[in-house]
C-alpha cells in the first residue's frame, strides 16, 4: 500500500498543477479569437503527453515536429523560440502528471513485486538532474549556440540510439532477463548523459529524458526504471527551463491553455498503456519513433 506520506505529497503536486493552470487562464494575456483557430490543439497533447510519457522521451519529442508542421502549413506561426517554449510549457503539465503516475506506481507496489527498486529509481534520476540542470540553466541563461547544428548532431545520435534499441530488442536481449540491479558503470555513463541531455534540452526542450530512456534501454533494464525515470527527469528539467522563457516572453499561452487539458489527459494514462504494450513492443516503437521523428526533423531542416 502507498504510504500516507507518498499520497499527500501526490495530492499537493497535483493541487500545485491545478493552480498553475488556473493561474495561467487568469494573468496570462489570451486571446479568444486566437483560441477558437487553434481548437486541434488538446488533441495535439493528448497524442504528444501519451507518446512521452509511455516511452520516457520527452513531449518535445512530439510537440517539436508537429508544431513546425503547423508553422510550415501557415496554421501557427509561431518562431522556432516559441516552439521551444510552448513545448517547455505543456511539458511542465504533461510530463509532470506523468511522472506522478510512474513514481506514484513503483512505490504502491509491495517490495517484492517491484521490477526496480526505489533505490536504483531515485539515485538515476538524482544523478542525471544534478549534472543536467546546471548545464541546461547555464546554457539558457549565460551561452549562444547555433541550434540547427546542435539539432543535427543530436538528432543523428539519436537516430543510432533508436537504431541500437531496435536491434538489441531483437537480438541479444531478446531472452534475456531484464536487469535487476543498475551497474556502477551505468551510473557514470548516465552522468555525462545528464550533462550532454542538459545542453541539448536547453535548446530543444528535449534531451536528458530521450537519451536517458534509449541508454536504459539498450541496457534491459525494467520498462519502469527506462521510462519511469525518463519521464520523472523530463518533467523536472521541463519545469526549470520553463522561467527563462516566461521571462523572455517568449510563450504563446493560447498554445498553452488549449494543450495542457491533452497533456494531462496523456500523462495520466500513458503507464498503463506502457504496462500493456510489455517491454518488446514498447521498446520497438520507441525507437522507431525516434529515428523517424529524428530524420523528419533533419529534412524540415528547422
Amino acid at each position: 500500500m502507498m504510504g500516507d506520506w507518498h499520497r499527500r505529497t501526490v495530492g499537493m503536486a497535483m493541487m500545485a498543477l491545478a493552480i498553475a493552470y488556473a493561474a495561467i487562464w487568469i494573468a496570462a494575456p489570451v486571446d479568444p479569437r486566437l483560441l477558437r483557430s487553434l481548437w486541434f490543439l488538446p488533441c495535439i497533447g493528448l497524442l504528444g503527453a501519451t507518446i512521452a510519457n509511455t516511452s520516457g522521451t520527452g513531449g518535445g519529442v512530439v510537440f517539436i515536429p508537429v508544431f513546425n508542421i503547423l508553422r510550415e502549413m501557415q496554421v501557427m506561426t509561431l518562431d522556432r523560440t516559441q516552439v521551444v517554449a510552448a513545448s517547455f510549457l505543456i511539458q511542465c503539465f504533461g510530463m509532470s502528471i506523468g511522472a506522478l503516475r510512474w513514481a506514484s506506481g513503483l512505490h504502491a507496489q509491495p517490495a517484492e513485486a517491484r521490477e526496480a527498486t526505489l533505490a536504483d529509481f531515485w539515485r538515476v534520476v538524482a544523478i542525471v538532474l544534478m549534472c543536467a540542470l546546471p548545464v541546461e540553466l547555464t546554457t539558457q541563461w549565460m551561452t549562444r549556440f547555433n541550434p540547427h547544428d546542435v539539432l543535427l548532431a543530436f538528432k543523428g545520435f539519436s537516430i543510432l540510439l533508436g537504431l541500437a534499441v531496435i536491434v538489441t530488442t531483437w537480438t541479444v536481449n531478446r531472452h534475456r532477463p531484464a536487469n535487476a540491479h543498475v551497474h556502477p558503470v551505468d551510473f557514470i555513463v548516465l552522468a555525462l548523459i545528464g550533462l550532454t541531455g542538459g545542453f541539448v534540452t536547453a535548446l530543444f526542450s528535449v534531451g536528458v529524458g530521450e537519451l536517458v530512456a534509449l541508454y536504459l534501454f539498450i541496457r534491459h533494464y525494467p520498462v519502469v526504471l527506462c521510462a519511469g525515470t525518463a519521464v520523472v527527469i523530463s518533467s523536472l528539467s521541463c519545469i526549470a527551463g520553463a522561467l527563462f522563457h516566461i521571462l523572455h516572453g517568449n510563450v504563446v499561452w493560447e498554445v498553452v491553455v488549449l494543450a495542457v487539458p491533452g497533456a494531462l489527459v496523456g500523462g495520466w494514462f500513458a503507464r498503463p498503456v506502457a504496462l500493456w504494450l510489455g517491454a518488446k513492443r514498447l521498446k520497438t516503437l520507441d525507437g522507431c519513433w525516434i529515428v523517424a521523428s529524428s530524420l523528419y526533423l533533419i529534412a524540415l531542416n528547422i
